[in-house]
């Protein structure tokens, strides 16, 4: 393994480890134009992207014993020309902000972060977060967005970073596999939505408008974009308003409501149904 610029494993003190510890501030994030993918799945992803796209991977850093555990990991990381590092625990546990660390990280570059590309690309299916707050959402709702075959995720408004160690394993390496952007200002990025010919629907559970009865009527066979908003204050009513349609996933039981997650499953597997039926 290669520790180029510093000899032997690599410790807590080491620079490169300093340096990379810096990288779970999101300032420093910004700033170095970097990230850290932690653990086995989030690496395994990350180096398949850097097969696919080299410049996604700068380093990977992995213990003794993750190593062991993670030969094929490692091979491909060697074979995509990235340079591996061993560290030690301490080392590695600088690098990582779980309760566990698995002792292995990638070093990675922030993507390119621009909405009018996502949506030059022409985007037949959108999830969008406004002000989502929690990290642990942020990345689930990028891996259902994936597994649903949508085109892309955009965080908008006073969001979470979806490039947090936590946003990054919530997501289980799908940040890895669909463009996942920001846009400061929701309202402005409705206009934009609708510009690039996606119809914008908000949910609500205030809504008229049933998931149920929007896929009755069509709605969903339209490209979409979906928005939805925190899990504990919902969407703003400017957003609502400012929305093509406002839909509610129906309830048919007693729960009083679904969460982020479960409601942003629901609508991109009902779209993306709609979709492949349209095909």
């Amino acid at each position: 393994m290669s520790a180029a610029g510093e000899s032997g494993v690599l410790t807590e003190r080491s620079s490169r480890i300093i340096a990379a510890h810096r990288l779970l501030r999101r300032s420093r994030r910004a700033q170095a134009g970097e990230f850290l993918a932690d653990g086995a799945q989030a690496v395994r992803e990350a180096v398949a992207a850097e097969r696919e796209s080299p410049g996604r991977v700068r380093e990977v850093y992995l213990t003794e014993a993750a190593a062991s555990r993670n030969v094929e990991i490692v091979r491909a990381a060697f074979a995509a020309g990235i340079a591996v590092t061993q560290v030690t625990e301490k080392a590695a546990a600088a690098l990582s902000d779980a309760i566990t660390p698995q002792g292995l990280v990638a070093r990675c570059a922030l993507p390119d972060d621009d909405p009018a590309a996502l949506l030059a690309a022409g985007p037949r299916l959108l999830a969008v977060l406004v002000q989502a707050a929690d990290p642990g959402n942020a990345g689930t709702v990028v891996r259902l967005a994936d597994a649903a075959g949508a085109d892309g995720v955009i965080l908008a408004g006073d969001a979470v970073d979806p490039w947090s160690t936590k946003a990054v394993r919530a997501s289980a390496g799908s940040i890895f596999h669909l463009p996942v952007v920001r846009a400061a200002d929701p309202l402005a990025l409705v206009s934009a939505l609708s510009d690039a010919g996606l119809s914008v629907l908000a949910t609500t559970g205030a809504a008229d408008t049933d998931l149920d009865t929007a896929a009755r009527d069509g709605i969903l066979e339209l490209p979409t974009a979906w928005v939805f908003g925190s899990e504990a204050h919902g969407l703003p009513d400017e957003v609502i308003a400012a929305a093509d349609a406002a839909i509610r996933v129906p309830i048919h039981g007693r729960a009083e409501s679904l969460n982020l997650a479960t409601a942003a499953a629901i609508c991109l597997y009902a779209s993306a149904a709609v979709h492949r039926r349209g095909r």
